[in-house]
């Protein structure tokens, strides 16, 4: 089991097994990624049974996606700086920095690849809606100090700021350029038109 999770609070029996079997995941991903995630390798470093994994989690993808939006809690803390522009601009770099990663990259992948079926369309929603309401209060904020209008469409400012950089990790896979949030966040403050105005447009 990982320091992470020796550190977090037990519960009762289920959720100390559920604990196990994430840390279990979990250190198997990051060790051997997603392609040696095995099933009977996590349950044997979790104490349980294979048919235990299975009866919970229904297959190894959704137990996947479970691990890693688990880990995810850690890096999609949301920066509160005062300042709409550099509140976006770090939230976008922690998003970077996590998808630049292995772990990261390969939970993209894993999320964008999972079936239909009810777990795995729980996971994803679950994933999503978190996502959205965590990092919507930057933009809730926004409104409040009157940087932004009232009537701003909150998550349709997250969905532009976060889109191009999982378009680079799942479609084009190109490597993610540390300076990208700061155009990105720009570009959605001020609009193209403004950025050619100041000569800061590129083709």
């Amino acid at each position: 089991m990982s320091d992470q999770g020796a550190q977090r609070r037990p519960g009762g029996r289920s959720a100390r097994v559920r604990r196990a079997v994430l840390d279990a995941a979990l250190d198997v991903l990051h060790e051997q990624g997603m392609e040696g995630l095995a099933v009977a390798e996590v349950a044997s470093r979790a104490g349980v049974h294979e048919t235990s994994i299975y009866r919970r989690w229904g297959t190894r993808e959704n137990l996947m996606i479970e691990a890693l939006l688990d880990e995810a809690e850690e890096w999609g803390q949301v920066p509160d700086t005062g300042s709409l522009r550099d509140d976006l601009i770090a939230y976008a770099g922690r998003l970077l920095a996590y998808l630049s990663s292995s772990v990261g990259s390969t939970f993209d992948r894993a999320l964008a690849a999972s079936g239909d079926d009810p777990a795995a369309a729980e996971a994803r929603n679950r994933y999503w809606e978190a996502r959205f309401a965590r990092s919507g209060e930057i933009v809730r904020r926004a409104i409040a100090r009157g940087e932004l209008p009232d009537a701003t469409d909150v998550r349709l400012v997250i969905e532009m700021l976060v889109a191009p950089l999982h378009f680079k990790v799942l479609l084009t896979r190109e490597p993610l350029d540390p300076d990208l949030p700061e155009h990105i966040v720009d570009s959605l403050l001020h609009g193209l038109v403004g950025r050619g105005n100041s000569g800061t447009a590129t083709g």
